[in-house]
């Protein structure tokens, strides 16, 4: 539980900037939507940057990083959480508390104001919470998409996986189509985690423990069908003291070419907030 109280100061002590890989060990597929499908194409293709690459949206590596610290919390129950949108068959459901001292808010931010509850009675919160953590858009690595791999790709950097959805009457396959980066893709990933306060040093264990959990999870669609396993590798940690900004001093690298297991090791030592000095 955070130390945090209603009455925690905030200025800006540093920022934690995590980067590394992302490594495909299934096929990924982060949707683009029905508006960018095209004749001839898969039925669910995924996004891509202007050029033409696949990439990993921050929002969908955000999203999914909130949604499985709120489960492992327990907070992804009704009275914990509040509607974002009520529109009939898009529902969104996040959770949200007034508490101070609630984690998940403090390192996704939170906006005071009324929001109506799952269940019970709405949230009048008073508590705005700016958001510790960015998680930047992840580019692809071309050169991940080997040249064998490119031969047997049914387009230049992915793969399209069929799949039938059986109809339990009649027995009739409906098929559908959607579109994948290939297994063995990497992407290069950046966090920047701010810390505005004392009690913020004790967040970065959390973002950690929510990487953790990802890798035995999956991200994006078609997960419980065998997409989305992903592992983060090469990481590097690297510390800016708010005289990085002000004075030009520079940043410490407290961590390279590390996988998760030795981040969180790190974060866990009981003298790493010594590590994170102005």
């Amino acid at each position: 539980m955070s130390a945090h109280t209603a009455d925690t100061e905030l200025r800006l002590v540093g920022k934690l900037i995590l980067e590394g890989e992302l490594h495909c060990e299934t096929g990924l597929h982060i949707g683009a939507g029905k508006g960018s499908l095209e004749i001839g194409g898969a039925d669910n293709p995924v996004v891509k940057d202007s050029a033409g690459r696949p990439y990993v949206p921050g929002s969908s590596l955000r999203g999914r990083l909130r949604s499985l610290l709120e489960q492992s919390s327990g907070l992804a129950v009704p009275s914990e959480l509040v509607y974002l949108s009520k529109r009939k068959g898009q529902e969104v459901r996040i959770h949200q508390s007034d508490r101070p001292d609630d984690e998940i808010c403090l390192l996704f931010g939170r906006s005071p104001g009324r929001m109506e509850r799952v269940t019970g009675e709405a949230l009048e919160s008073s508590q705005a919470s700016p958001a510790r953590l960015t998680v930047c858009d992840a580019p692809l690595e071309p050169d991940s998409i080997s040249p064998q791999m490119r031969e047997s790709l049914d387009d230049e950097l992915t793969e399209v996986k069929s799949e039938n959805a059986i109809d339990r009457i009649t027995s009739q396959a409906n098929p559908r189509t959607l579109e994948r980066v290939p297994a063995g893709a990497r992407f290069r990933i950046r966090f920047v985690l701010d810390i505005l306060c004392e009690e913020d040093k004790a967040l970065p264990s959390r973002l950690v423990e929510g990487l953790r959990l990802l890798e035995d999870d999956s991200l994006g669609g078609g997960g419980s069908r065998g997409s989305g396993r992903v592992r983060f590798g090469n990481l590097r940690l690297s510390w800016r003291g708010c005289r990085f900004y002000a004075e030009g001093q520079p940043e410490q690298e407290l961590l390279a070419g590390a996988d998760l297991a030795a981040l969180q090791a790190l974060v866990r030592e009981d003298d790493f907030s010594g590590k994170l000095a102005e």
